[in-house]
Formats: C-alpha cells, structure tokens, sequence
C-alpha cells in the first residue's frame, strides 16, 4: 500500500463517519416527534458501510477504503402515547412516538466523532512521515 492510497482510506473513512453523524443528528432531531399511525411514525435510521476491497491481481487483499450501502431503518416496536388532546392522536386518543434510543444515539455519535478523529491523525501522520521522506533528500 502506498502512503497516497493511505489518503484515499482515510478519506472513505472520514466520509464514512461524517455520514454517520449526519445521521445521528437526523435521529435525534426526529426523537421528540410524534404520527396519528404507526406507519407515519419516524423509524430510526443508521447507516450501513462495508469494506471496499482492492483491485484484482494487485496483490493488495486489504481493503481499500469504506464504502456506504445505504441506510437502514430500526424495526423495533413504535411506542404509543394515550394523548387525546393532541391533534395528531388517532380515534382512541393514542399518537405514535418515534423509536429513536437518545442513548444509543449519542453513543454512536461519540463512536463516529472518534474515528473520525483517528482518520484525520492517520492523515496527519502520513503527511508528516511524507515531509520527513522529502527532507532527507535535502
């Protein structure tokens, strides 16, 4: 692996994480919110990657990077809310909440604010030990 494709890791990474945190706010923004059905109802939703590999007859098996396969939603149970004031509530009195965990939420985004922090040092790291190859041939 040469130390250009590092970037190209790192990069697929970072994009990787910035997603994922993208989608953490979604949920959590969506957390409070309410449906008159349990269709209408905001499902969570986290982000779904996989390894991208390299190409064949490189001789590189690693992974090249990380790709997204797209978002799936939770399918845990919607919690219903007996709230007949409320305008949204169906004919028995009960709105649907979403299945948003703030907890879970907020784990995954420290997780992604972390690794987002290690691609940016694997970054840093390999553009100083590039730096350091280009002075020795001073």
């Amino acid at each position: 692996m040469s130390l250009f494709s590092i970037f190209n890791v790192a990069g697929s990474g970072m994009a990787a994480q910035s997603l994922r945190l993208n989608t953490v706010a979604s949920n959590l923004a969506n957390a409070d919110s309410v449906a008159s059905t349990p269709e209408a109802a905001y499902r969570a939703r986290e982000p779904l990657f996989a390894a991208m590999q390299g190409q064949p007859g490189s001789g590189n098996a690693a992974g090249e990077g990380v790709q997204v396969l797209g978002l799936s939603e939770s399918q845990s149970a919607i919690p219903s809310r007996y709230e007949p004031g409320n305008p949204l509530a169906d004919a028995d009195g009960n709105v649907y909440a979403s299945n948003v965990n703030p907890v879970d939420e907020l784990v995954n985004m420290i997780s992604a604010s972390r690794s987002y922090q290690n691609n940016v040092e694997v970054m840093n790291t390999t553009k100083q030990l590039m730096v350091k190859t280009l002075d020795l041939g001073k």
